[in-house]
């Protein structure tokens, strides 16, 4: 695949054609030229877009084919970006420090001598380069990439990027279609030179205050919704711009505060914190015991944020099995089958019983009798129980039986991929499918393996320059290479 980008992409050319102010008040001159002729199909009445291709679905590329990535990610919230936007074919050359790379290469290390799942896991289909970016020989094969790149991501501290020389005027300056994105803990603020992790994000965007039991403390999710949930984010962002470059030809800054993704994934907490103001939460079961509610959005257990009531329930199993339990739903339409499925047909018309609001101050009494019926089946025979009669329910699937559910490798949402240090390993795959658009998983690159690929093919360098960058130490660091795994 990279080599065939290589071939017919315009980034691939030799760079020192291009590289001449003539040559770029020529493209300027060319862009312009190109958004007035759309503008005069547009008035003309004519198709901007190429007839529907003949091929087969699944079979005429990848949608981002053509689209080449400058990826200085690291940990997880950049990975996570940049890995996605390769699974949909973009070509991600992923920019690592000569002997070290990324720091979770050496991470949790479960097999000797290789790479650690979490690096694996959030680095396929990626190309590796190792470059010292501060050596002259390295900025110069770094400024050369961003002649030949489409997007420039990044996650590194405040400022640092500045630091390294790659201001926002300088990437501009050399390719002026190039995108700048970048991950940051906190946007412009009183905090935005605060370094952020995963459970920070989750605390300053308000997931924290709003999880738990409301006699506990503040709890963070096993979800990754300040990193990879920021991920997702940003590569929305990548995309919207590339967009926005087929129209403008220019590039821009993407930004993606963690607190900003953690929040928008919190919304409905900031929508109930407005409701506050108009009395009680009515659907929080708090209300039904009783129990005032502060000037904050509380902590609210297993209470469905949606306004149907729901709880997590026991099911048969639950003394040996930490996971034999179901999230059961009493939505009101389906009220009466309910009624029905745990035995209590006269709820149905006792009007102690029979409305959403009636029900309300009794929710607790209510789950510990749907309990008492759930915990007589396993959690699937609840869920095939209920999913006959549209009960809305779902089982608490451990890791376990995620990785062992024949659905999920059959849909390529869990995926088996074979590594040439560890081994074959599980992995998640693409969540968003597309039908014209196939993903395919592959493995995470090792460190550097594809430097010379990279100069040689991507940036057009001769065997000779190869060989004198190669010897300038600008790719390399005596002493180090021992610590890359």
């Amino acid at each position: 695949m990279a080599k065939k980008v290589a071939k017919k992409s315009r980034a691939a050319r030799p760079l020192k054609a291009r590289a001449r102010p003539s040559s770029k008040k020529a493209a300027a001159r060319r862009s312009s030229a190109k958004v007035v002729g759309l503008k005069a199909a547009k008035s003309n009445g004519k198709s901007l877009l190429p007839p529907p291709s003949k091929r087969p679905f699944g079979k005429d590329g990848k949608a981002l084919d053509g689209v080449r990535i400058l990826d200085f990610t690291h940990v997880q919230s950049g990975p996570t970006c940049t890995q996605l936007l390769a699974w949909f074919g973009a070509d991600v050359i992923k920019v690592e420090r000569p002997g070290v790379g990324d720091i979770t290469r050496g991470q949790l290390v479960d097999v000797k001598g290789a790479d650690s799942l979490y690096f694996t896991m959030l680095n396929h289909n990626k190309r590796s380069i190792t470059i010292d970016s501060k050596h002259p020989e390295g900025k110069r094969v770094l400024n050369e990439l961003i002649k030949a790149c489409d997007v420039l991501v990044e996650n590194f501290a405040p400022g640092a990027l500045d630091r390294m020389g790659l201001t926002w005027e300088h990437i501009h300056k050399l390719n002026p279609r190039m995108v700048v994105a970048s991950v940051k803990g906190f946007g412009p603020g009183p905090y935005e030179d605060c370094k952020v992790y995963e459970n920070v994000a989750q605390c300053a965007g308000g997931a924290a205050s709003t999880t738990g039991f409301r006699d506990g403390p503040p709890l963070v999710t096993g979800a990754q919704i300040g990193d990879s949930g920021t991920g997702l984010h940003l590569a929305l962002g990548i995309v919207c711009a590339l967009y926005q470059r087929n129209r403008t030809g220019r590039g821009q800054k993407v930004l993606a505060a963690m607190q900003d993704g953690v929040l928008n994934l919190c919304r409905v907490k900031l929508r109930d914190q407005q409701r506050l103001k108009a009395g009680p939460l009515a659907e929080y079961s708090q209300h039904g015991e009783g129990v005032p509610f502060g000037s904050a959005v509380p902590r609210a257990g297993n209470d469905s944020g949606g306004g149907q009531p729901g709880w997590i329930l026991k099911c048969k199993g639950w003394e040996t099995d930490p996971d034999a339990y179901i999230y059961f739903i009493t939505q009101a339409p389906v009220w009466g089958a309910i009624c029905d499925v745990i035995g209590e047909p006269t709820w149905k018309t006792d009007p102690e019983y029979t409305t959403p609001k009636a029900r309300l101050p009794k929710l607790k009494q209510i789950f510990d009798r749907i309990e008492r019926w759930t915990m007589t089946r396993t959690k699937f025979e609840v869920m095939n129980i209920c999913n006959e009669v549209d009960i809305p329910v779902g089982p608490i699937l451990s890791m376990k039986e995620i990785a062992e559910e024949p659905s999920l490798r059959a849909t390529g949402t869990v995926v088996e991929v074979d590594h040439p240090v560890r081994g074959k390993y599980l992995t998640v795959g693409n969540p968003i499918k597309l039908s014209d658009s196939v993903s395919e998983v592959k493995r995470s690159p090792l460190l550097g393996e594809h430097t010379d690929e990279i100069l040689s093919k991507v940036l057009g360098f001769s065997k000779s320059e190869v060989e004198k960058i190669k010897v300038s130490g600008a790719l390399s660091a005596a002493g180090k290479e021992d610590k890359a795994a």
